[in-house]
This record gives C-alpha cells, structure tokens and sequence, in this order.
C-alpha cells in the first residue's frame, strides 16, 4: 500500500479507537468551550443540520445515504464533499442559513460512510453514480455545489448531464491537470502524519491557517460539527485509497488540459482560500480563466475551507450567487 493511502488510512482508524472511547480530552474541550459559536441561522422547518434524519435511496446499485432540509421551493441545492468527508462535516452554520431559501440535499457518494458499495477510483465514476442519486430522487433540475474532490466530481456531473445542472459552486478544487495536483505536498503529507487529541482535530491544520483568529474559527466549526448526535458510520479502509487514486488521476498532466473548461456552460461560482495548502489558489484562477461563465472569489487568510471559517460572507456570496437573475 503506498505511503500516502496507509497515513491516511491511520488516520481514520485513530478516528474510530477515540470514538469507541467516547470520551474527549479534556484541554481539547476546555479550548473547544471557550470557543464562541457562530449562531445558527433560524429554519422555518422541522429539521437542522444537527438533527435532520437520514434517508436512503437505491440507485445504479448502490443504497445512497442522504440528508434532506430546507425550504422546499426553487431547485434543491445538491451537495458533493471533500477527501474523507461524510454528511457529518457539512458546517451547520452554513447549510442551515442556505436552507432558509432553499432545499439543501447532502448525501454520501458509493462506499463512503452510510452508502453501500465500493468507492470508485476515478472522477468518472464517482460523477456517473452522482447522477444516479439525483436520478433517483426524481429530480428534473438542480444547483450543484462541490468542494475539494467534490469540486472534481461536480465539475464531470456537469459535463455529463449539462441539463440537470442550472448553476455550479466550486469551492477549494481545481481543474483537470492542475497544478499541485498529481501528489500533495510534502507540507501536506507532514500535517497528515501529526498526533492529535482527536482525529478530527486534523481539520484545524487543513482547513484553517496556524493564526490566531483562524484557529478560533476552527475550534468553532468543530464545536458545530459535533454537535449533531446520530452520526454517519466510519468509513472503510477501501475509501481514502480509492479517492486519492481519483485525486490524482483528475491531476495528471497532459496537453490542453484545460479545454474542457470551455464546454462548461453554467454560471459557475468559484470559491477558494488564499493559503489554500491542499489545492494551490492558482488552480482558482485557472478555472476563472477558462470556464466561460465565471466568478471567482478569494478569501483572504484562509485555508481549504473558506466556507468554515467565514460561514456567514461565504453564504451571502453564494445566496447573492444563487439568487441572481443574471
């Protein structure tokens, strides 16, 4: 197994040993209480991020585990996460202020934490069964939002099925050959090797930078987070080694390689962190550059996640995005 796949792999199995614990360490939460929560926006309807319960669909034979919220009216904003991610680290903050206007649906792709089945190895694949699940809830016309390698996979869905799709949000991703693309960085590789107090602590590195202010706001999306008490099951040692091989192969190199961009007609949001240490902010950029109907905004002082650490700009840029006639 290569190097990178077993880190992370070791990673996930010291998540499930502290979950089977059930205890937190106690430095670990007396930072996390002193932590101010950014408030949750008001729902006018029966369920939260924190507590909407999960369904199941069946579909391209997978059992797609899913999570449904929000006002239903308009088209549903359909959500694909990051390396690792479940529906558990969709930030409340964010997904309960989107679901005032909006339906909001999260779900699990094949093999990933609550969905049956094999993590496919390629963007390809893991696009196709994305269309499968938005086929089987019947849905005619969606907004598509990916982050990370979601971003990768919602780029290929919009490519496939070009009329389900009215608008794309890309968040912290990058285009097919990117730069940094085909392995992280060995900055990388060393957060991902660092012993924390708990494996989602990880995160703090990742997603946030090593200030001050940034690291509040990490310890308060965790806060958020971990508040929601019927969890998505632990992923299979199968996943990570299967997306970073979809990771990489989305990066490789090859002559125009960003061509692609063209044929994406949707009025495209783009989204990314200045310091941006596991998809470099150029790719932001090179996405901008060639995606015809694009927007872009750089967050300054901010990691992977933009979006965590700056819930309430990210949505009123992605409402203001959603929302426009234009």
């Amino acid at each position: 197994m290569p190097l990178a796949a077993g880190i992370l792999i070791k990673i996930e199995m010291e998540r499930r040993n502290f979950l089977k614990q059930g205890s937190i360490a106690a430095a670990g939460l007396a930072l996390l209480n002193s932590v101010p929560v950014i408030a949750e926006a008001a729902v006018a309807h029966p369920y939260n991020a924190s507590n909407v319960p999960t369904k199941y669909v069946e579909a391209n034979g997978v059992k797609f585990a899913y999570r449904r919220l929000g006002k239903k009216a308009g088209l549903p904003l359909v959500c694909t996460n990051y390396l690792t991610g479940t529906m558990d680290n969709w930030d409340p903050a964010v997904i309960n202020a989107l679901a005032k206007d909006r339906e909001v649906i999260i779900f699990d792709n094949r093999g990933v934490s609550g969905s049956s089945g094999e993590t496919p190895d390629t963007i390809a694949a893991m696009a196709k069964d994305a269309g499968a699940f938005v086929d089987a809830l019947g849905l005619k016309k969606i907004d598509l939002w990916g982050f990370s390698i979601g971003g990768m996979v919602a780029q290929q869905f919009t490519l496939d099925r070009p009329e389900l799709i009215r608008r794309l949000i890309l968040v912290g991703t990058g285009p097919r050959g990117g730069e940094g693309m085909q392995d992280y960085s060995s900055e990388v590789w060393e957060m991902l090797k660092k012993k924390h107090d708990q494996p989602d602590e990880l995160l703090l590195d990742t997603f946030f930078i090593p200030t001050e202010e940034s690291q509040k706001a990490g310890w308060a999306y965790l806060k958020r987070i971990r508040a929601r008490t019927a969890k998505d099951p632990l992923l299979t040692e199968k996943v990570v080694p299967a997306q970073l091989a979809a990771i990489f192969g989305w990066g490789k190199m090859y002559d125009n390689k960003f061509e692609y961009l063209k044929e994406i007609k949707q009025p495209v949001f783009i989204g990314h962190g200045d310091h941006d240490v596991i998809l470099p902010v150029v790719n932001a950029f090179n996405m901008k550059m060639h995606i015809p109907n694009a927007q872009l905004v750089i967050y300054p002082n901010a990691n992977h996640s933009p979006q965590n650490q700056e819930p309430e700009l990210f949505v009123r840029h992605i409402t203001l995005f959603l929302d426009s006639v234009v």
